[in-house]
C-alpha cells in the first residue's frame, strides 16, 4: 500500500516503471530518473546519483540506486513507515524535481547547483567562501521544516569511481 501511495503521489513528477495495467506496483516502486539527465543537459545533466545525494540534505538515506534498472531509484517503504514519514519523503522528491527544473531552465548551471554539489556539510556551509549560484540557506534547509530537525551529512560528495578503483583498507591489522 505504501509503495502505491508513493507512486501515485509522485506520478506527475517521476514515472514509475513496472506498473500493472491499473498503475499499481507491488511492495516497491521504481522511479525512473533516466529522462532527467537528458532534459537537464545531457552528459552534465542531473543524474539519479545527484538526486540520491540531495536526498541527504533533506534528511533521507537514499533508496536503492540503479537497481534493477540503471538510472532509477527503487523505493521500498516498510510497513512501519508512518503516513507523515511517507509524505515527508514525497515532499522532498517533489522539491528536488523543482530544483531539477531550474537546471533544465538554465536558472542554475549544470555542474554547479544544489544537486551536483550535494550533500552539503555544515563545514562547507560555514566556510568563509561561498561561490555557488544558490544560497547557503537553500543548500542547508531546502524545506522550511528542516529548520526544526536537521540531519547534517558528515561527508560531502566523494569521487565514487576513484574509490571503486583505488580500494584501501583502514582496518586494524589482524595481528593487533
Amino acid at each position: 500500500m505504501s509503495a502505491n501511495y508513493i507512486s501515485a503521489r509522485l506520478k506527475d513528477h517521476y514515472p514509475t516503471l513496472y506498473t500493472s495495467t491499473d498503475g499499481r506496483v507491488a511492495h516497491e516502486c521504481i522511479l525512473d530518473l533516466r529522462p532527467l539527465k537528458e532534459s537537464s543537459g545531457g552528459v552534465l545533466g542531473v543524474s539519479a546519483e545527484d538526486v540520491t545525494k540531495r536526498l541527504m540534505d533533506y534528511g533521507f538515506h537514499a533508496p536503492t540506486l540503479s537497481f534493477p534498472v540503471p538510472g532509477t531509484l527503487m523505493v521500498e517503504p516498510t510497513e512501519s513507515e508512518t503516513l507523515d514519514e511517507l509524505d515527508r519523503f514525497i515532499n522532498a522528491m517533489i522539491a528536488i524535481r523543482k530544483e531539477i527544473a531550474k537546471v533544465e531552465q538554465g536558472v542554475w548551471p549544470q555542474g554547479n547547483n544544489p544537486l551536483s554539489n550535494a550533500p552539503h556539510t555544515a563545514a562547507a556551509l560555514l566556510g568563509e567562501v561561498w561561490d555557488k549560484p544558490y544560497s547557503r540557506e537553500l543548500a542547508a534547509f531546502p524545506l522550511p521544516s528542516l529548520k526544526q530537525s536537521k540531519y547534517w551529512p558528515p561527508v560531502g560528495r566523494i569521487d565514487n569511481v576513484y574509490g571503486d578503483r583505488n580500494l584501501f583498507c583502514s582496518c586494524v591489522p589482524v595481528q593487533a
